[in-house]
């Protein structure tokens, strides 16, 4: 999940994984696979860059054998 900004300034956290294309007409809008769509202050490469940074801290955890737990 990344954080996001409306254009009237309100942050809003959005599943990443919903993300179909993001354009610049001269804002920013991302368009999901569901149909929606927000129009955001966020430039497409700090998108991009949110949605890697997610990513990468999603399979870091998932390969890193120091944050498995034992707890079984």
């Amino acid at each position: 999940m990344i954080t996001l900004t409306k254009l009237n300034g309100v942050s809003f956290v959005l599943n990443c994984d919903l993300i179909e294309q993001v354009s610049a007409n001269p804002d920013t809008t991302v368009h999901l696979t569901n149909g929606n769509f927000y129009i955001v202050r966020e430039a497409v490469e700090e998108i991009v860059q949110k949605t890697i940074e997610y990513r990468r801290d999603i399979y870091r955890n998932l390969l890193d054998p120091t944050m498995l737990q034992s707890d079984f």
